[in-house]
């Protein structure tokens, strides 16, 4: 622990001119793609980036796209307060990947659409697509408030940083590149602040391991502390995290970022070939690897620093989400412009995120709600769009105020994303694995879903589960004293006995008593299973509807639904019959070309 370090002080100069260097970066992004693209001036060209993009740079914005500040500042705050059990979310991300690549992207691709929605229309039909679209707006809306406000909160409270002229910057930013460069800004951007990101947290790594001597103390000390926890098969639904939740519950979660939402999917569908599209998302894997070791790492760094002088219970952070900045400004003040880099990297997640929204928000706009029903030439078009990317962007900085009240950065997010991708997920997969799914069952899912995780996710923030069941793990503050650094801290610092991680800070003791039975049971069950309940929901409820009301009568088009052609596991079977074939295939029947005597072609 960084015994000698004066108190924790706040930004200089440097900092300062490091964090605006990344943002004049991408806004000179949107300026430049803004020029050379001039003369194109199609919503093609604007939304999907003229379907002309490789798989590099999509990978890494797809990286970048949902691994925002939250990622940044929460995950190691995840660790440090639960454990390393939380990486093994990591192979959630491997079945995320094959089923979005195996499933929905050849669907998508073949149709060649702006916006994800219009597919809903045309297997279903308008106000399935209606529906879609809305949901879509609002949870998009909501996440992007959290990914602005979290940052800005927790980096003002520690580093000093102005709060809401952090909020505004960042949705200025963002819309202002949005708004001139269009989605291959925002794709550009994104492996800039990849970059960024990837530089913030090898910063913290890398004079943690130098402070603490070495990496082995650092794993000595999470272990000592109860943080290597990665192998926990408990199959109670209840428990917070463990294998199954962050695996089972993960897939979901990611597969309806990854498969379905308009953010993500505008990304792969603007490669050049489907082949670009799948390494793209292949590729994007390894990255999405890279930066959850790193906010794994980071979280065991700051458990290590602090193992015995805990800065939350001290009351040095009013909230887990400050304590990266915290433990930056604590341990890397003395190398002027670092602080900043960390707090660029908070940032540029911000940033990538925000626009990916913003993109994605125009993008079902214009084609959801506005080009089915207003007649209007492309240019007009394109100039609606960049309208549109300034007025989202004004909304989610407004938007931002309200994410104050959702609690836990890192829950709330994943609780947006259970409660409306979960159902329109379900949707989504009805249409493509069921020929038989018909607009009523669509609809009757959706809403059924919709209602049923939103009345687990409304429960379980009125009724928190109990700790036995998030099993927060114990933080020490036997070595706090004036010589540590925390010259302000004293007893009285310390939080009552109920802590915010046990449902008796929520409730009085007399209403223990009047809990609601499903307190204990449905409201307790794991953020993380938010998403299968809606997805799970939405589809029973769908394939019966569908089949009791004549489904299986209905005629589809073939291209809207999964073919076997579609696979890569059909290709692979198909490639290794014929090789079987031909072994087995008599010798006077080969062909001197099958011999390999002459060219077959």
């Amino acid at each position: 622990m960084p015994g000698d370090l004066p108190a924790v002080g706040s930004f200089v100069a440097a900092d300062y001119v490091v964090f605006a260097l990344m943002l004049l970066v991408s806004a000179a992004v949107g300026v430049y793609y803004a020029w050379v693209d001039r003369s194109q001036g199609s919503t093609g060209d604007f939304l999907m980036g003229g379907r002309s993009l490789t798989a590099v740079p999509v990978s890494l914005s797809l990286t970048a796209g949902f691994m925002s500040a939250i990622t940044v500042l929460a995950s190691p705050a995840e660790v440090y307060r639960y454990g390393a059990v939380f990486g093994l979310v990591g192979l959630s991300y491997i079945f995320t990947v094959v089923v979005t690549s195996e499933i929905f992207l050849p669907v998508f691709y073949r149709l060649a659409i702006t916006s994800t929605y219009e597919y809903l229309e045309l297997r279903f039909n308008r106000a399935t697509r209606l529906m879609g679209t809305v949901l879509f707006i609002v949870q998009t809306v909501l996440y992007t408030g959290i990914v602005i406000y979290a940052p800005a909160l927790a980096l003002n409270q520690v580093t000093g940083m102005d709060l809401w002229g952090a909020v505004v910057s960042t949705g200025i930013v963002c819309t202002f590149y949005c708004t001139l460069g269009g989605l291959k800004a925002v794709v550009w951007t994104d492996v800039f602040q990849v970059g960024v990101m990837l530089a913030g947290f090898m910063a913290v790594i890398i004079r943690s391991v130098l402070l603490q001597g070495g990496i082995g103390p650092i794993i000595q000390h999470s272990q000592q502390g109860g943080r290597l926890n990665l192998w926990d098969f408990d199959m109670n639904p209840l428990r917070r995290h463990t294998f199954w939740t962050l695996t089972v519950g993960g897939t979901f979660v990611w597969v309806s970022v990854y498969g379905i939402n308009q953010a993500q999917v505008q990304r792969y569908l603007s490669c050049k070939t489907i082949t670009h599209a799948r390494m793209a998302l292949y590729l994007n894997l390894i990255g999405l690897w890279v930066v959850l070791v790193c906010s794994v790492i980071s979280g065991l760094c700051l458990y290590s620093v602090y193992k015995s002088c805990d800065p939350w219970t001290t009351g040095q952070v009013t909230a887990l989400d400050q304590l990266m900045p915290y433990l930056v400004m604590d341990i890397l003040r003395s190398y002027p412009g670092v602080p900043g880099l960390f707090v660029a990297a908070a940032y540029s997640g911000s940033l990538s995120t925000v626009s990916s929204s913003i993109n994605a928000l125009t993008a079902v706009t214009v084609e959801d709600l506005i080009r089915p029903h207003i007649d209007l030439s492309e240019k007009h078009l394109s100039w609606a769009s960049k309208g549109l990317s300034l007025l989202y962007g004004a909304l989610c900085i407004a938007m931002a105020a309200i994410a104050s009240l959702m609690g836990g950065v890192l829950q709330a997010a994943i609780t947006i994303f259970g409660i409306i991708g979960g159902p329109l997920l379900g949707l989504f997969t009805l249409g493509i694995l069921f020929p038989f799914a018909n607009s009523k069952g669509a609809v009757l899912g959706l809403l059924s879903g919709l209602v049923v995780a939103l009345w687990v996710g409304i429960g379980a923030q009125i009724y928190p589960p109990p700790a036995a069941m998030s099993r927060p793990l114990d933080l020490s503050t036997a070595g706090c004293n004036f010589s540590t650094g925390f010259s302000n801290w004293s007893s009285t610092a310390l939080p009552p006995p109920h802590s915010p991680f046990t449902r008796e800070s929520t409730f009085s003791p007399e209403s223990t008593t009047l809990l609601p039975v499903l307190a204990d049971s449905w409201y307790s069950v794991s953020y993380m299973y938010f998403s299968p309940i809606g997805t799970l929901t939405a589809l029973t409820v769908g394939v019966v509807v569908s089949l009791l009301s004549g489904g299986w009568k209905v005629n589809v088009d073939s291209r809207l639904t999964l073919m076997k052609e579609d696979t890569t596991c059909y290709h692979i079977f198909r490639f290794f019959k014929e090789k079987v074939t031909l072994h087995h295939r008599p010798l006077a029947a080969m062909t001197p070309c099958q011999w390999g005597f002459q060219n077959c072609i």
